[in-house]
């Protein structure tokens, strides 16, 4: 029984990096850069150390567990944003 890779031309090989999200830390990488730097503002800018760190930290951890669950939710919610109010369910 001849499979599919046996035919010649009917074989392209896929990188595993174009079929994976770009995730950093575990959390979407546009998200965990705009949470980062947010906290940064909040912790170094308005010395506010602790509520900077307590933000990074439960905004990362949120990211992850959302990442968890489907990869690219940031992209799902921004379409749906686009969306006009009328033509949501």
């Amino acid at each position: 029984m001849a499979q599919e890779a046996d035919i010649p031309g009917f074989f392209a090989p896929v990188h595993r990096a174009l079929a994976e999200p770009i995730l950093l830390g575990g959390a979407p990488r546009s998200l965990a850069i705009v949470n980062g730097t947010l906290a940064g503002a909040i912790g170094l800018g308005l010395r506010l150390w602790i509520a900077g760190l307590a933000l990074w930290a439960i905004g990362h951890a949120l990211s992850v567990w959302a990442a968890r669950h489907d990869p690219q939710f940031v992209d799902v919610a921004r379409r749906h944003l686009k969306f006009p109010v009328w033509m949501r369910p």
